[in-house]
């Protein structure tokens, strides 16, 4: 099997020497990813890990809370029970969402900045809109739909469909990413400005980028905290809301 990490390759093949699974790219992103993932399987096990009905711990006192706001969250923007099946969905759609946003604070490269992530939690968002406009009106409503309310507006009307997918993906990365950008620029702008403030008092000083401390950390506040779970709740939120229109047909 030969695997692709950042242009570099490492083979590795099994005593056959033959490929078993092909290629692999294997990227920041997608290695992000699985950390994320990682770290939600792990936090899940702890926190449902002996449950009882009574004298309850606080590690399960915190999951039933968080379950609460989940079943809170979908009933409120749906209005009903009827989609609490979406419930678990759309909990682990959040939960990924704000680990992935947040985990830039570590260091690592979050992965909701790279669009592929967001991509493809859109287009299951979409097959689950379609999926449930089907099940509204069935295949021959759904398609008829298109035509509404003249048949000359079915380009459109398609466009508008697809629409759907690409503006939840775009609108969640292109936050996520320029929050990424404009923190990188602040450091680099702070550490220019203590090179040149430190320079006339000392050229090894000089060198220590002081100002990068403390400022970017207030800043962050806002662009990595704020950003990182308002976006994680817009986009669970447009979720629930797509999928319960939907399914009014």
């Amino acid at each position: 099997m030969n695997i692709e990490i950042n242009g570099a390759k490492i083979f590795a093949r099994f005593h056959t020497g033959i490929p078993v699974l092909g290629d692999f790219t294997i990227n920041e992103t997608l290695v992000v990813s699985w950390i994320v993932m990682a770290v939600l399987t792990l936090l899940c096990i702890y926190l449902t890990r002996n449950m009882q009905v009574t004298n309850i711990s606080k590690r399960q006192a915190i999951a039933e809370m968080l379950v609460e706001t989940a079943n809170n969250f979908v009933r409120n923007n749906t209005g009903t029970r009827k989609f609490d099946r979406l419930i678990p969905f759309v909990a682990a759609l959040f939960a990924t969402s704000v680990i992935s946003n947040l985990i830039s604070l570590t260091g690592l490269r979050s992965p909701t900045a790279d669009l592929s992530t967001e991509a493809a939690w859109a287009i299951v968002v979409f097959i689950m809109i379609t999926t449930e406009k089907i099940k509204a009106g069935g295949i021959l409503g759904y398609m008829k739909g298109f035509t509404q309310p003249i048949p000359v507006m079915t380009p459109f009307n398609i466009l508008s469909e697809l629409a759907t997918p690409v503006s939840m993906a775009c609108r969640h990365f292109g936050n996520i990413l320029s929050g990424i950008v404009i923190n990188g620029l602040i450091y680099a702008s702070l550490a220019v400005a203590s090179s040149a403030i430190l320079i006339h008092i000392n050229a090894t000083l000089a060198q220590i980028p002081v100002l990068d401390v403390g400022i970017p950390a207030i800043l962050s506040v806002y662009f990595d905290w704020f950003t990182g779970v308002m976006q994680a709740f817009i986009f669970s939120m447009l979720t629930i809301m797509y999928i319960a229109n939907a399914s009014e047909g």
